[in-house]
């Protein structure tokens, strides 16, 4: 599936790559060097979930995200 249009998605997939593990959206945000502040962290889970929707990611845990096997 196509990425949405926002420079944030292929650096969230490039932190997945490199991930062994399911991932937080507070785990992302230090991926990509944001401040750990809510609003931050709530950007990136909703563009977690964007990417759950569109069937690269998937939500293994309540908040826990991993890449679609």
């Amino acid at each position: 599936p196509e990425l949405p249009e926002h420079p944030d998605y292929p650096r969230i997939l490039a932190a997945f790559n490199e991930s062994t593990g399911p991932l937080r959206a507070k785990d992302v945000c230090q991926a990509l060097d944001h401040a750990l502040l809510p609003k931050n962290i709530e950007g990136t889970r909703a563009k977690l979930k964007r990417l759950v929707k569109l069937g690269i990611l998937t939500e293994a845990d309540t908040g826990c995200f991993a890449r679609q096997q």
